[in-house]
């Protein structure tokens, strides 16, 4: 059994290739993306050494799943999901801030406020939470997206001050992103879940919006289950979650956060296990469907046939 470490195709009316952090992205003829998610993982902004079996396949269709999904509330880029791991959609050219949105005090709003912070992104947070607290209303903390580096924190203030987004196009984004984590929030619900924080990334084409990339997958969001919810955070217990903040803890807890002279830890084959596993658990529980693995005995042979057969209907 294989994992999509890397793609190198050449598929016809290929115009651009860009290799992302888990994602390898061929541009035809200007006009359609075609994303391979892999199964490349990256925590601090790091990709780290070992892929995960089948968690491409599981980002790639909960995204789609999420997309079809929000389709009445905003359009989307999604042309084709051709494969497992692979979507074709509507070039757009993104807006250069994320989207990210919190319901709860988790996560980096959860160090920043441990560090004494009361202001994120320039919305203020009250005193008194507890990590893992659910935040009176959600809050929208963008970031900037950076080509190279670290995404950093920004305020609509400053976005807007910059000349980031217009101001018209930035109330649209910030209109799209609440209603998109109220619809999150309410079918999450329904599996027992609660949608933590997420981030949404955005483009334009032809004038118009569309949301772009995944959404609500275990890679940009953050999910708690429910039950027990309230009793562990009475006692101040850790919640159980679903989410890559897993990746994150157990990285830390062997000295790795993404800075400069530190080593990734090494990536049993267990380890590796156990993450596929988390990721197949999060698709089961938030579909609600069984997860299907799909024939990986030469998985990038599969992908360049489903692609090319797909780009022939275009």
């Amino acid at each position: 059994m294989e994992a999509i470490k890397l793609t190198q195709y050449n598929f016809p009316g290929q115009t651009a290739y860009y290799k992302g952090k888990v994602r390898d992205v061929y541009t035809i003829g200007d006009k359609y993306l075609v994303m391979v998610v892999t199964d490349r993982i990256s925590a601090f902004d790091v990709v780290l050494p070992e892929p995960i079996p089948y968690k491409g396949q599981v980002l790639n269709q909960i995204a789609a799943h999420f997309l079809e999904a929000t389709a009445d509330i905003v359009p989307n880029w999604v042309v084709n999901v051709p494969d497992p791991s692979v979507t074709i959609g509507k070039m757009c050219e993104p807006f250069k801030v994320e989207m990210v949105i919190r319901g709860y005090l988790a996560g980096h709003a959860a160090r920043e406020y441990a560090a004494g912070k009361r202001t994120l992104c320039g919305v203020t947070l009250p005193e008194g939470l507890k990590e893992n607290d659910k935040l009176p209303e959600p809050i929208i903390t963008p970031t900037t997206k950076a080509s190279v580096g670290h995404d950093e924190d920004i305020s609509r203030e400053d976005i807007l001050a910059k000349g980031i987004v217009s101001e018209q196009d930035y109330l649209q984004l910030e209109q799209y992103t609440r209603a998109l984590f109220a619809r999150g929030t309410e079918i999450a619900a329904e599996r027992g879940l609660i949608l933590v924080d997420t981030k949404y990334e955005f483009g334009k084409a032809d004038g118009k919006i569309y949301l772009i990339d995944e959404i609500h997958t275990p890679d940009s969001s953050r999910y708690f289950y429910s039950e027990g919810y309230a009793d562990r955070q009475q006692k101040g217990e850790a919640q159980k979650q679903l989410s890559k903040e897993f990746v994150r803890k157990w990285l830390i807890e062997n000295g790795f956060q993404g800075k400069d002279g530190q080593v990734v830890p090494v990536m049993t084959p267990e380890i590796v296990q156990s993450i596929s596993e988390r990721y197949i658990e999060l698709f089961e529980q938030i579909t609600g469907k069984p997860f299907v693995k799909s024939d990986n005995l030469d998985v990038l042979a599969r992908v360049e046939s489903a692609v090319k057969g797909a780009l022939l209907t275009l």
